[in-house]
């Protein structure tokens, strides 16, 4: 760990990299964690990876031993600068770096078939980014394996009884797997809280574009007052007539009293199926 850190810190040194936390810019130093990051994602010579957040191109390089092409968005000018230096006297020809926002970035640009995403993300853009690339109809990877907070990990994997909005918008459009966990002295400088590797294999979209919307505008309704049961909230956020509710309630055996964080991701499909019809 300790050579791949000395050279981190070298290598921001001389090319007068500051890592910002407020950037979410925490260097991982360790060379086994890089290793599972791209035995998670499964590459092979068929497949283009995006890789978001290259860092300092140290799985970067990893990535491009093993695909066909990389595309790397990397937001940071000064690590841009290092990358496209360094790619000038290297020998990997199968990789692209980019200086641009990844939430501005546009797949179709680079991608007209399949490919994956690795990312190291920025802690602080994981809820956008996952909005965007998830609920992608045309131009969307199949596998996705990103570095994130442990404890968001987990929220994206909770089950009935401690569901959340976060857990529903991954789960509908993704399996999750945590492929491992991540001590914060693996990163430099250390970042306060640890992290986790997760691997979204992306499933068939269950709705079209405008029917996911109301789907959505139905589950947002529902985790909108955490403390009050479900049924207020759909009536009062769907404005759907109280009695209407209930009898959706009784039809998919769901208790009256139950709130949001209760219900199964199947749940909340069966209750669309019925109160749709109601939503304007």
């Amino acid at each position: 760990m300790e050579d791949l850190r000395v050279k981190t810190r070298d290598i921001c040194k001389i090319f007068g990299i500051s890592p910002e936390r407020s950037k979410g810019q925490n260097f991982l130093v360790t060379e086994k964690i890089y290793d599972d990051i791209v035995a998670a994602a499964n590459i092979s010579k068929q497949d283009e990876v995006l890789e978001v957040g290259p860092g300092l191109g140290f799985l970067t390089v990893r990535l491009a031993s093993l695909a066909k092409r990389v595309v790397a968005v990397e937001l940071d000018d000064k690590i841009f600068s290092f990358l496209e230096s360094g790619l000038k006297v290297s020998s990997n020809k199968n990789i692209e770096v980019i200086n641009q926002d990844i939430l501005l970035f546009n797949p179709a640009d680079k991608f007209k078939g399949d490919y994956k995403i690795v990312a190291n993300l920025p802690y602080n853009i994981t809820s956008r980014f996952l909005r965007s690339y998830l609920s992608l109809y045309k131009y969307g990877p199949g596998l996705i394996v990103l570095m994130l907070q442990e404890e968001v990990v987990r929220r994206m994997m909770a089950k009935p009884g401690e569901m959340n909005l976060l857990a529903i918008s991954v789960q509908h459009y993704a399996f999750v797997e945590m492929i491992r966990l991540v001590k914060a002295g693996n990163f430099w400088p250390e970042p306060e809280v640890d992290s986790a590797v997760v691997r979204l294999s992306l499933t068939k979209k269950k709705y079209n574009k405008n029917e996911d919307k109301l789907f959505f505008r139905l589950v947002k309704a529902g985790f909108s007052a955490k403390r009050k049961m479900l049924k207020n909230n759909l009536a009062g956020g769907l404005q759907i007539d109280a009695k209407k509710i209930e009898t959706s309630f009784l039809e998919v055996g769901l208790d009256l009293q139950i709130r949001a964080e209760g219900l199964s991701l199947e749940n909340w499909y069966e209750l669309f199926a019925i109160l749709r019809q109601f939503m304007l």
